[in-house]
């Protein structure tokens, strides 16, 4: 019995290690791109358009074809899915190191995101797997939700010094020895795991699902360059909506949906699908276009416009261990919607900076805009998980990591209609920029506020909020 014991903790520790990792390098892929845009611009030819499809085609990619990846893996196997996902991911970071323009570059990016699209669906349900107990799972979350929220935070910084130091291209060369030293520990330690009820997998679902996110996103970055009122952005837009919403009438009427309805019956489900899109589409797409003001108009350098994002991320790795130990005092709604209105009020207090600012004018927002990323990510993975019956986890984790990309996408390409073209890459006035920016950062703040307050609502008094308390408080008592 204690050998089986150690076995199952080698098991448990590995499968930990490698989720983390891969998700690290999952997220450093989406906040690792922003320090070295000014270099890919200059070395590629290319505007703000194409830099903009350098971080939405992976995220476009990632989120429409994450929830088909969670049922292929439910089927057929979560280990053998993410082992998957972790070839195609890292072989397409090496053709992104090798892409001599734009377009190739951004096709590769495409086909990372579905690479990553398999090990996003895959991460929670491995965990779930390796982690039965609960009390055991939430410490185990907890480092996973730290992982995501530090990853992408210090993503600038790990690419400013790559770029600076070897080049842009390094930013996705790093990821070979990863990806192939996640592979090995996969093949070694991680447990097989699959649904023995799994879904049949959805095409009208993933045709429609992804046509109408692509022609959405699509519209949004064209349309100030080619006129929102002109004929292809207003196809565009209404090829959208049509096929968005047919994608709902699909979930509502085949068989085996990709993304079940009945599963926003439970408004713990709802509410962190919600807060998940609401925290990606403004803090997570916004970094975006901090990271050209750091550069384009205060002038930093790759390196240092990464360093300017290391205090908040420090603040959010803290904030990150603390919630586990949090929830036993604090309900998870507290967490979630108080992290969401913490994000708000340090994308507001970004607004501050103007065109002639120091640096240092946007480390108050960027700490507070961390500490609540810090109280938000470990409690919303809980939710989304404690949600649903337990041999949908790899569903509940597709859906949640849905929300996550999709609101990157569609954030990175909504805001950008709100920023002077010219100006984002010096060509222009630079206080047309921060104009912009001002404007973008304040739909953030709004966004943030509704996200929070539809997700106080969504979860009050929900069994999902209750059973995830319940299990911090045994976990505490056990601790003291």
């Amino acid at each position: 019995m204690p050998h089986v014991a150690r076995s199952q903790q080698l098991v448990q520790r590995w499968t930990l290690v490698v989720v983390c990792a891969a998700t690290a390098m999952l997220m450093l892929d989406i906040a690792v791109v922003n320090t070295a845009l000014s270099k890919i611009a200059s070395d590629l030819h290319t505007g703000l358009s194409g830099l903009q499809w350098v971080v939405d085609a992976y995220t476009l990619a990632l989120a429409s074809t994450v929830l088909t990846m969670g049922a292929l893996a439910d089927r057929f196997g979560r280990r053998r899915l993410f082992g998957y996902g972790l070839a195609l991911f890292t072989g397409a970071s090496l053709l992104c190191a090798l892409a001599g323009d734009i377009t190739f570059l951004n096709v590769s990016r495409a086909v990372q995101g579905v690479g990553g699209a398999i090990m996003f669906a895959v991460s929670l349900a491995l965990l779930a797997n390796a982690f039965p107990v609960m009390k055991e799972r939430i410490g185990a979350l907890a480092i996973y939700g730290a992982t995501i929220g530090a990853s992408f935070a210090v993503g600038p910084l790990v690419g400013g010094a790559l770029t600076s130091g070897f080049g842009w291209r390094a930013i996705f060369l790093v990821n070979l020895p990863l990806g192939l030293a996640c592979l090995w520990i996969t093949r070694r330690y991680v447990a097989e795991s699959k649904d023995a009820l799994a879904r049949r997998v959805d095409l009208p679902g993933l045709a429609t699902l992804t046509g109408g996110l692509f022609l959405l996103i699509f519209a949004l970055l064209r349309g100030n360059e080619d006129g929102w009122g002109s004929t292809g952005i207003v196809l565009e837009l209404t090829g959208a909506a049509v096929l968005l919403i047919a994608f709902v009438a699909v979930e509502a009427t085949v068989k085996h949906p990709m993304l079940p309805l009945g599963l926003f019956r439970s408004g713990a489900f709802t509410g962190a699908q919600v807060g998940a899109f609401a925290i990606s589409a403004s803090l997570f797409a916004v970094f975006f276009y901090i990271t050209l003001y750091l550069q384009q108009v205060l002038g930093l350098s790759a390196i240092e416009a990464g360093l300017v994002y290391l205090p908040g991320t420090v603040v959010m790795f803290f904030a990150s261990g603390a919630t586990a130990s949090l929830g036993a005092t604090v309900q998870p709604r507290i967490l979630l919607c108080g992290g969401l209105a913490l994000v708000g009020v340090g994308l507001g207090l970004m607004t501050l900076a103007d065109a002639g600012s120091s640096w240092t004018i946007t480390l108050p927002g960027m700490m507070i805009g961390m500490l609540g990323t810090g109280l938000f990510n470990p409690v919303v993975s809980q939710l989304a998980l404690g949600s649903v019956d337990e041999r949908q986890s790899g569903l509940a984790a597709g859906v949640n990591d849905t929300f996550r990309q999709a609101g990157i996408a569609v954030g990175v390409a909504a805001l950008g209609a709100l920023i002077p073209t010219e100006a984002a890459l010096g060509g222009g006035d630079k206080t047309a920029f921060v104009g912009g920016l001002h404007d973008a950062l304040w739909v953030c703040v709004g966004l943030c506020a509704a996200g929070a307050a539809a997700a106080w609502v969504l979860l009050r008094g929900t069994k999902a909020e209750a059973a995830v308390t319940a299990e911090a408080e045994a976990l505490a008592a056990e601790a003291a």
